[in-house]
């Protein structure tokens, strides 16, 4: 069997060498020469995913994959067809379905008799049926469920750990046909391996649903869910704060009770995920206001944790702020959606002077997406804002004499667990109101 995978990022880039250890031939098909170029020497573009530069050595150097920009070509070579090209929203919160239309009008050129077609990029309910698979048999002149096949099976993995979340969660299934579900079903299992689950009501491994439209449901309802969870921990974050008490104490005692599960409030929800795929739900349910209440909440959070900084530095002469963390998450060099840009946005409309230190990024990295690398020393600051959760932060504040001019630590993501770096610096967050120690 020959696969093509469509998109060779930090999701399709995974599953194509996933395929490939399996024993099927795989190309991997992808606009960006660069990324083609390093994939064929058999080194990763991105140096954050667990094993794959290991893994994506072996596969290329054994013949098993190769990569091109020529994704009609792949197509006609190939038996499935697995499409991770991303999908994001424009200004008005709408689906921008260029790239996608483009993928699917490429690979509808390639298409020939018996081929399966899955999309795994996360899309609005009913999107499969009623817009890619129209392209394919429109330029094809082929008919889905009879001369070929289609199917949504969205990724459920987390940049980093791909290929163990492969094994761990099931792989959701939906055709356009029962036909369609049914070839999909066989590939998958084919190709991906699943560990035990004793959690599960039913054996972890390949999960069928009636249609495309119910597995394009479960990302939008998985990811819609964890944005609405957040969006209620932090509207219970500002609540504590008024009235000073530590949100993460009644978070972890609330979820002591088994039918509990508040999420942890923060600064932003940042990378491909949270923040769009709830766009995605509202697109075709606007009438959806739990879900609109808690994107419009989470987004406005940068907000919030630049006013409290504020509210503490106003007062004084220091009008310097660095902030830690570029990236939407630790260990993890992804900038796509991160609260780095609206806080720093915030902070510089207020007069702030402001730095970034990240040790994922490059100081000209940084300055290419118009972030300020941290220059000035400890002591030049006002305030530090904690962005993402990475542990090497904490390192920072070994020596609190350097320190000697901070006035706020603002711990956006619980890093210290509620307790100052610095004895007599305050230390407030998303629900944590200035505890001394």
């Amino acid at each position: 069997m020959t696969v093509t995978v469509v998109g060779l990022g930090k999701i399709g880039l995974p599953l194509a060498v996933q395929f490939a250890r399996k024993g099927e031939a795989v190309l991997g098909a992808d606009i960006n020469q660069a990324t083609v170029d390093l994939i064929n020497q058999g080194v990763e573009p991105f140096p954050e995913e667990e094993n794959l530069q290991e893994y994506l050595a072996e596969v290329v150097q054994s013949g098993k994959l190769r990569a091109s920009t020529d994704t009609a070509k792949c197509v006609e070579e190939s038996d499935v067809v697995v499409v991770v090209v991303p999908l994001f929203v424009n200004a008005n919160a709408e689906p921008d379905f260029k790239a996608m239309d483009s993928a699917t009008e490429e690979i509808s050129k390639g298409l020939k008799q018996g081929t399966l077609v899955a999309y795994e990029t996360t899309l609005p309910v009913g999107t499969t049926r009623n817009r890619f698979t129209k392209i394919l048999e429109k330029n094809s002149g082929l008919t889905a469920g009879k001369d070929f096949y289609v199917v949504f099976s969205p990724e459920r993995v987390l940049t980093g750990r791909v290929f163990s979340d492969l094994r761990k969660y099931p792989k959701i299934v939906g055709g356009v046909t029962d036909v369609c579900s049914e070839k999909g079903k066989a590939f998958y299992k084919r190709v991906l391996d699943f560990d035990p689950r004793g959690d599960l009501n039913k054996d972890n491994g390949v999960w069928v649903l009636d249609s495309c439209e119910s597995a394009e449901f479960v990302k939008l309802a998985e990811t819609t869910y964890r944005d609405v969870n957040i969006g209620l921990a932090n509207q219970f974050a500002k609540f504590a704060d008024k009235l000073n008490i530590n949100i993460y104490d009644v978070i972890e005692a609330s979820n002591s009770q088994p039918y509990s599960h508040i999420h942890q409030p923060g600064i932003a929800v940042g990378g491909h995920c949270i923040p769009i795929y709830p766009q995605f739900y509202l697109w075709g349910d606007p009438e959806a206001t739990i879900v609109k209440a808690a994107r419009s909440n989470n987004a406005q959070m940068p907000s919030y944790a630049v006013s409290q900084v504020h509210n503490l530095l106003k007062p004084t002469e220091q009008r310097k702020v660095l902030i830690l963390g570029a990236s939407y998450r630790d260990k993890v060099k992804e900038l796509a959606f991160s609260g780095v840009f609206a806080l720093q946005k915030e902070l510089v409309n207020l007069g702030y002077q402001v730095e970034v230190f990240d040790s994922l990024f490059t100081d000209k990295e940084l300055i290419t997406y118009g972030l300020q690398p941290q220059e000035s020393k400890p002591q030049d600051f006002g305030a530090v804002i904690i962005q993402n959760s990475s542990e090497e932060f904490k390192a920072l504040f070994k020596n609190p004499s350097e320190w000697e001019n901070l006035l706020v630590v603002f711990d956006g993501r619980n890093l210290f667990r509620g307790v100052s770096p610095i004895q007599g610096v305050p230390l407030y967050g998303i629900g944590i109101q200035g505890e001394l120690e």
